[in-house]
């Protein structure tokens, strides 16, 4: 509601002695005006802007007479000051302004600035106008003045001496004779009146009253600390009085009373408030709630504040400031919901920890519209340590002025169908809905077409998800402020009601004459032409929009008439485009509904209008006409107790038993806030309806409303709205009221299930209440959340040093801002629903916020909620609730999610409770990983290690990690070495001592290949490569990971831990997967190459290379080499037609072709990489196999001749499945089309690209090589060798072969598969004819050396002195690429894809390393 803002100001008094210290404000009632007392002194000073108008001093010998002042109470019409004294003298000065025009303080423009331009007329408001004050008359009362009050034209004053004065304005008694207390009879009720008690003590008197005009009586407190409320039994004053108390207060203190909700605070000792209102049938005093500071929120202090000093209700009395005999200083809502209080936190604490003083208040009273707050400090609160300090303190003592901001529902509650939050301040507006063009919140009915595009820019953007406007609305803590125009403000100063339009996009405000409005699209604000028109017209009752149309009830001042004015939004602001009703009373509120106006008259009658949209030639109006008029004067006793008045589609049907299911969101019902009952007038169905055929449905009658109902009590705003939506029928059909301190409540329908006929037994809604930690300001109807705003402080104490000459205000105080904030409220209702055993309600209600994105999050507060309170109680629960929440729960995909999330955040001594009602989580688990649920798998193994013996949870444990190895979900295999180990070291709380694995980093969890690589380059080093160089490389691995897994290797749970790992790796060899050993091994750093060498002769050997080669051509996503067209062109003619066509039947048929690949490698390749790629490759084959002559021939003979398109379109159709993207073919075109290319080169390009694989892929082929190389696996070299078609590979195991001995078996094996492949080439893929031709003759030596069959000896790894030119710079390729991860991390699917940032890292620097050509390690 209010919200304090920035700093406080300082405003100074003229110096003086301490004695002249002003210790009591008071302002005039348009509070325009303060009087300021000090003990011989009294100044009056003007509000905007704030400064001292007039002094009056009293002389030292009548001073001495009457005393120091006290007191001081301002007539009705400001025209007088009566001030009492402590000798029990009343003072009467008389103000009159002084020289005619003439002003003491007025606004000095420059030259040609617009304001100059401006009639000097209207100018009265920036200026502080000159007044004289002048002492009249002196009335002696002969005792001292306990509290004097102003009522109507009279004053009434308290004495001392128990008795009452009722004086004249000018002075005079008028010959009434004063009231003695003790004639006053008083009762708990006015029906047992007549026989009240008396007082009866001789020294009772009042110490405070204060007078209530609409319950006619005043509030008091007496000096024994009794309350009660004293009322004339006749309409006026006359000694006939009677007063009711309550008999439970005997601690008062002082009284505050609230007109508009006819509301009396008392103050108590104990320092709590308690509110009484007036029982309407007895006249009995009932307590209402009470307002006191909790433990919980403030332990230290809620006891320690002393009692209550003062309180004040603010201007539009919806807030009431209450004040403490320590300091201090708190707000509350109407009914009780605290909004501010300054004895915690920054307001209570320095930036270092030391408590300050908190700030004692002497006096304080509101300034206009409630966005001052003038208060005299009392001088002992600030932090004085130096005397010096105190005296300066003391020499200036002053008057501060708190800032506040408030929200539009205080003054203009027809914002509440709204679904903004909007505050105003005193020159600027805070909107909650982010940037205008965002904001086209298109869930006003009419907007739904026009706006679909504004979805997309949502962050929630979820199909479905219909609140698109809730990422605008919940966006940022940040508001979007608006200046409002000075122009303006200068004449109309205080805003008095705003408004903003449904989308958001327009903002109207009012001030104390005319309206201007401002829009956030345009940044412009648009003020009358004609400033007299402005002038002419005050806005009583509030302000709306209605589309693009303000609608506003006004009182001409001119023509002395209400009216009810409609101006367009875009066209200029004048009378003459305005539509103009006569009213025939004083509009008080005003609210639209749909196409209807809704009117609220100070005759206590409700009228209700249709609005409608003409277009007459180029000018677009909006007519009025009278629908209805409803008199409510029997109901209300006063019209000035109406909070608000909103028409609703809401009703006690729900629409299915109406006749006519369109009725259903008409206008139902009128909903009245009358002093905070809730009263609903429903449209009376019950007579009979004529339905004329011929007539429009305008013209009908519309229905009469039957008498009203209360349907809650203590209520501040009510919310509802006109949209409907099929699916999400409870929440907007529902109403939604804010009860200050008891929190919110929801009358919600309910609905029968499949339209199946309603239970004659079961009511059609039902009034849910709930608490929320935030003052609701809008509701979200469909996404179930309440928006509000939130004070926040800021300390700047550190910017002053402590003993700087005198305490600042920004170290005495915080700095405020307003924060937005929202509460999530559906958990709430869905538990109050369960309660009252409607569960089926429940569901339908849950069901139909599914979608909503937090909607996980409102099934966990749920149950976390029931849990904490059931498991906690002290007290055998007769009925728990939490089976019924676990029961529902189950009901929604997201069950084992929420029970586990909920277990990990509550501690662990409520799990048994918590499982005993959703199951055993051993079944959980199981269920996890039978739905793939992974994670949530390993949220419940923490919860087993917890609470099963370590037998069972290391079983479930292998479990998921098995499955996690087999999915590739490499972070959850890390995670679970890491417990496993845990487990086994017994170490079952705490993670191990030094981290199992590296999270990935950037460069992908490479940093273990890259360590080994030292190793690799040093053994390349010495040439002579010695026996052992290989073997250390092997047992003793290099780099972290090498030492976590040798560091507790003799322990068993390593050795079940690898055990496992070696089982998966085998797995995936056996069934021929390296692309995803490749990952399992970087991933979880595993030693491959030493695992390999123990496997050499079991899993790591090859045995069928052709299947083989056909996997590897599958995962890499490499293309199977295809003859140049001109090698077919010969078997044609050749006649061997079969070789031809069976080629092109083994492309087709081969399924790699088809686009079934992973999308995500698809986009790995840039055409810089390849293209710079082209050359060296080229070369290299070109130099390494200079051996195979006939290679020449295939790679030289054109690439097609013309008129043979098919190998053309096959050619494509393998560049395209090597996952080329578009924009490496545009490249491709601008090279053919830029460079004059040869015929040969052109060939060389399109074989390239024809033969190759994505570039990812050969880096990975060329890794494993590497490690096959290492591990000594000859025969996956080989077949890794074929794939890449490099003879330089196939060299090179040669050279291995022949400078050491093999084992046979592996040569053996070698041979017949290398003769398989020969086999399945010239039948099925005669692409590799070619290449096994270029390397026929490394084929023969093999054979030669086969049949040799040397006995097999250690391996051995030699470096011929050719080789390292050939091998290095492909050693360098794998290498250099490989520290920047290009073996893919694993993704969920289990197939490798590494996400595209990794790509992005590595790619610039792989293409470095293909470019520079610098090499500097080689592979033995």
């Amino acid at each position: 509601m209010y919200f304090l803002s920035g700093w406080p100001k300082r405003l100074l008094c003229p110096l003086g002695s301490p004695a002249d210290a002003p210790f009591h404000i008071q302002s005039d009632p348009q509070r325009a005006f303060f009087a300021v007392l000090a003990p011989a002194r009294l100044s009056i000073w003007y509000s905007r802007p704030s400064v001292l108008i007039v002094t009056h001093k009293e002389p030292t010998k009548s001073s001495m007479q009457f005393g120091s002042y006290k007191q001081a109470e301002w007539r009705p019409d400001s025209t007088m000051i009566a001030v009492s004294t402590t000798n029990g003298y009343m003072l009467f000065f008389h103000i009159t302004s002084t020289r005619g025009d003439k002003y003491l303080y007025e606004p000095v423009y420059p030259k040609g600035s617009p304001q100059v331009k401006g009639t000097p007329h209207f100018k009265d408001e920036q200026r502080a106008p000159s007044l004289h004050l002048e002492m009249r008359k002196i009335l002696d009362l002969q005792a001292p003045i306990m509290s004097l009050q102003s009522v109507l034209e009279d004053l009434l004053v308290a004495t001392s001496d128990g008795l009452l004065h009722l004086i004249h304005w000018e002075g005079m008694t008028n010959g009434r004779k004063a009231i003695n207390l003790c004639t006053v009879p008083f009762s708990v009720d006015l029906q047992s009146s007549r026989a009240g008690s008396f007082l009866g003590f001789a020294d009772v008197h009042i110490r405070d009253m204060e007078y209530c005009a609409t319950l006619d009586g005043f509030a008091v407190v007496f000096n024994d600390g009794r309350v009660g409320f004293i009322t004339p039994v006749s309409s006026r004053f006359t000694a006939e009085l009677h007063g009711v108390w309550p008999q439970d207060v005997v601690d008062g203190t002082c009284v505050a009373v609230n007109n508009k909700y006819r509301l009396m605070a008392f103050g108590c000792v104990s320092g709590s408030v308690q509110v009484y209102t007036i029982d309407n049938t007895t006249g009995a005093m009932l307590l209402s709630h009470k307002l006191e500071l909790t433990a919980k929120q403030y332990p230290d202090i809620w006891n320690k504040t002393g009692a209550v000093k003062l309180m004040k209700w603010s201007p539009d009395n919806s807030v009431v400031i209450v004040t403490w005999e320590y300091g201090g200083l708190s707000l509350w809502s109407v009914f009780g919901a605290q909004l501010i209080c300054t004895l915690g936190g920054d307001f209570a604490y320095r930036s270092d920890g030391i408590k300050k003083d908190p700030l004692k208040i002497n006096s304080m009273s509101w300034g206009a519209e409630g966005y001052h707050l003038w208060v005299i400090s009392g001088f002992g609160s600030q932090n004085t340590e130096i005397e010096s300090n105190l005296k300066s303190i003391v020499k200036q003592p002053g008057i501060l002025l708190f800032q506040f901001i408030k929200s539009v529902l205080t003054v203009n509650p027809c914002m509440s169908n709204q679904e903004q939050v909007l505050l105003q301040g005193e020159d600027r507006l805070y909107l909650n809905c982010g940037e205008a063009s965002q904001a086209q919140n298109p869930r006003s009915s009419s907007a739904h077409s026009e706006n679909k595009p504004s979805r997309e820019k949502s962050p929630f953007a979820n199909e479905g998800l219909e609140s698109q406007g809730l990422s605008t609305l919940l966006g940022h803590r940040h508001w979007h402020v608006v200046q409002i125009s000075s122009i303006y403000l200068e004449n109309n100063w205080p805003i008095r009601f705003s408004a903003i339009d449904k989308l958001g996009q327009n903002i109207a405000v009012v001030g104390k004459f005319g309206f201007a409005h401002y829009s956030l699209l345009t940044k412009k604000w648009k003020l009358f032409g004609n400033i007299t028109q402005e002038q002419n017209m005050i806005v009583t009752g509030g302000l709306a929009w209605w589309n693009d149309f303000i609608v506003l009830a006004c009182y001409n001042i001119n023509d002395r008439q209400e009216e009810l004015r409609v101006y367009l939004r875009t066209s200029n602001l004048d009378n003459a485009f305005a539509h103009i009703t006569k009213a025939q009373a004083e509009t008080l509120l005003l609210s639209v509904f749909r196409d209807m106006v809704i009117v609220f008259r100070a005759d206590c009658s409700i009228c209700l209008y249709s609005i409608e949209r003409k277009s007459d030639g180029p000018n677009t109006t909006a007519t009025i006409q009278v629908l209805q008029e409803v008199s409510m004067s029997r109901y209300i006793p006063h019209p000035f107790l109406v909070v608000s008045v909103t028409l609703t589609s809401v009703s006690t049907e729900n629409g299915i038993t109406l006749k006519m299911p369109q009725q259903a969101r008409d206008a139902e019902s009128i909903m009245l806030n009358l002093a905070g009952q809730l009263i609903m007038m429903q449209r009376d169905r019950s007579g009979p309806q004529i339905r004329e055929k011929n007539c429009n449905p305008n013209q009908r009658k519309p229905l009469p409303f039957c008498p009203p109902v209360v349907l809650a009590q203590s209520v501040e705003n009510v919310w509802t709205t006109c949209r409907a939506n099929k699916q999400k029928r409870h929440l907007l059909e529902a109403l939604w009221l804010s009860c200050g301190g008891a929190g919110m409540k929801v009358w919600l329908p309910l609905f029968p299930r499949d339209h199946r006929k309603p239970h004659s037994f079961l009511s059609q809604r039902i009034m849910l209440p709930f608490h929320i930690n935030i003052y609701p300001l809008a509701v979200l109807f469909e996404d179930a959340l309440v928006l509000g705003a939130v004070n926040d402080t800021l300390l700047y104490d550190s910017l002053y040093t402590r003993n700087s000459g005198r305490e600042q205000l920004e170290v005495l105080f915080p700095f405020c801002v307003v924060e937005r904030t929202s509460q999530i409220y559906l958990h709430h209702i869905l538990r109050q629903l369960l309660v009252r055993n409607l569960g089926e309600q429940a569901l339908l209600l849950a069901q139909s916020c599914a979608a909503l994105p937090y909607f996980p999050h409102v099934l966990e507060l749920m149950l976390h909620e029931v849990l904490e309170e059931e498991a906690t109680s002290r007290e055998p629960i007769p009925d728990p609730l939490l089976p019924t929440v676990a029961k529902f729960i189950t009901e929604f995909p997201l069950f084992l999610q929420t029970v586990v999330h909920c277990a990990r955040k509550t501690e662990y001594a409520l799990w048994n409770y918590l499982f005993a009602a959703v199951g055993n989580p051993k079944d959980l688990f199981e269920e996890c990983l039978m739905a793939q649920d992974l994670d949530t798998a390993a949220s419940y193994l923490i919860i087993l290690q917890n609470m099963e013996v370590p037998a069972v949870s290391r079983q479930h444990a292998t479990l998921l990690f098995s499955t996690a190895l087999e999915q590739g979900k490499w972070d959850l295999c890390r995670h679970m070495i890491r417990f496993l180990k845990a487990i086994g070291s017994g170490e079952s709380e705490t993670p191990p001592p030094t981290p199992t694995t590296q999270e990935p980093s950037s460069s992908g969890g490479f940093e273990f290949f890259r360590n080994r690589s030292i190793s690799l380059s040093q053994s390349a080093e010495n040439v002579p490569a010695s026996k052992f160089s290989l073997q250390k490389t092997l047992s003793m691995p290099s780099g972290p990971s090498g030492k976590r897994w040798s560091r507790d290797s003799d322990c068993a749970e390593n050795m079940y831990i690898d055990m496992m790992l070696w089982r998966h790796a085998r797995r995936l060899l056996e069934e021929v997967r390296l692309k995803d050993l490749g990952c399992f091994a970087a991933q979880l750093g595993f030693e491959l190459i030493s695992w390999l060498c123990k496997e050499r002769t079991r899993a790591a050997r090859v045995d069928n290379f052709v299947l083989a080669l056909k996997r590897l051509h599958k995962d890499f996503l490499w293309p199977l080499p295809i003859i140049p067209a001109s090698s077919i062109s010969s078997p044609f003619k050749n006649g061997k037609y079969r070789t031809g066509e069976q080629l092109l039947k083994s492309q087709s048929a081969n399924p790699f072709l088809n686009l079934e690949m992973d999308t995500g490698v698809s986009n790995v390749q840039r055409s810089q990489s390849w293209l710079g790629n082209i050359g060296p490759t080229h070369h290299e084959i070109d130099s390494a196999s200079s051996h195979g002559p006939q290679m020449q021939d295939a790679f030289l003979s054109p690439l097609f001749n013309k008129g043979d398109e098919c190998s053309i379109g096959s050619a494509t159709d393998l560049t395209e499945s090597s996952s080329m993207v578009d924009g490496d073919w545009t490249v491709v075109d601008e090279n053919f089309s830029t460079l004059s290319l040869t015929q040969s080169e052109l060939e060389h390009i399109s074989m390239e690209l024809a033969s190759k694989g994505p570039h990812k892929s050969q880096v990975q082929l060329r890794y494993l090589l590497h490690i096959f190389m290492e591990a000594g696996c000859l025969d996956w070299c080989i077949v890794i060798g074929l794939i890449l078609r490099e003879s330089s590979v196939i060299n090179q195991i040669l050279v291995i072969i022949q400078s050491t001995e093999v084992d046979g078996e592996m040569l053996q094996n070698i041979k017949t598969g290398l003769h398989a492949v020969d086999r399945w080439a010239s039948t099925d893929c005669p692409g590799y004819k070619p290449f096994l031709n270029i390397i026929k003759p490394q084929l023969q030596k093999l054979s030669e050396i086969t049949e040799e069959q040397v006995e097999p000896e250690a391996f051995q790894p030699v470096t011929v002195g050719k080789t390292p030119e050939q091998t290095s710079p492909r050693a360098e390729d794998s290498r250099g690429s490989l520290g920047h991860g290009s073996i893919p991390q694993g993704d969920s699917g289990g197939s490798s894809t590494s996400s595209q940032r990794e790509e992005d890292t590595a790619r610039e620097e792989e293409e470095e390393s293909f470019q520079d050509g610098t090499y500097d390690c080689s592979v033995s």
